[in-house]
């Protein structure tokens, strides 16, 4: 027989308290996943205004989940979890395996952000599975209300991957008709790509073996040896590019 939970119930309401204002799990999960300048976290939360961010900020480091780190030299800001918030990690990885399980996947997602969804992508594509030669994505979204609803995806050996906005007038190597929340479900392994295209929701044409072969360069990072030979996320220099 499991043991009842008493003394619970006070911790358990003030942990809430703590973590129910919105974007706080947001932000110290964004943060978990690299992103130490304000910009970065913007970009990993997406749908948050930076005034927003810089209050919410501003909150978690007077709980003491968030420390600022200033450089008197350059003037730049990093915001890092305390100790206390990374001891949140097994709390958090228990959270998102139960949604996995017991949350439907359009709920989920239904308030993705479009183009935070472009800029988390990089993490999926494993460019060592393609060919050595520039490629060219293109991703257009159906969704409704996108403040753009197409994307390119820019592959050149041996650079970083770049996902623009606009693009030069190259020629498109592949290109993916879907829906935001069809993809988000596909990149956090809630759907596959063989579902997504089954139940008409995904789309692809172009290129036959890149086609073929996208569940070998589209990955799914679910265990950490699959993470580690993932390369970095890196930022575009470029000013169409996210």
């Amino acid at each position: 027989m499991s043991r009842k939970p008493y003394g619970m119930i006070c911790p358990i309401t003030r942990a809430c308290e703590l973590l129910e204002p919105r974007w706080t799990i947001a932000i110290i999960v964004g943060m978990w996943a690299g992103a130490s300048k304000f910009n970065e976290i913007r970009r990993e939360i997406g749908n948050i205004s930076p005034s927003i961010l810089s209050k919410r900020l501003k909150d978690l480091e007077n709980l003491g989940l968030v420390d600022r780190i200033d450089d008197p030299v350059t003037g730049a800001v990093d915001y890092l979890r305390s100790p206390m918030a990374i001891a949140l990690e097994p709390a958090l990885t228990a959270l998102s395996h139960w949604a996995q399980q017991n949350v439907d996947a359009e709920t989920a997602l239904r308030n993705t952000s479009g183009s935070n969804m472009m800029w988390n992508i990089r993490k999926n594509f494993y460019t060592a599975a393609l060919p050595r030669r520039r490629i060219v994505m293109r991703f257009h979204f159906d969704d409704d209300g996108l403040e753009y609803d197409t994307y390119w995806a820019l592959f050149n050996p041996g650079a970083p991957v770049e996902i623009c906005s606009s693009i030069p007038d190259y020629e498109i190597d592949l290109h993916i008709e879907t829906s935001v929340v069809s993809l988000s479900a596909v990149m956090i392994g809630r759907s596959t790509i063989s579902r997504e295209i089954e139940q008409s929701r995904l789309f692809l044409s172009g290129d036959p073996v890149l086609e073929r072969r996208i569940n070998e360069w589209f990955i799914i990072p679910r265990d950490c040896a699959q993470i580690d030979r993932i390369q970095p996320l890196f930022r575009s220099s470029e000013a169409a590019c996210l």
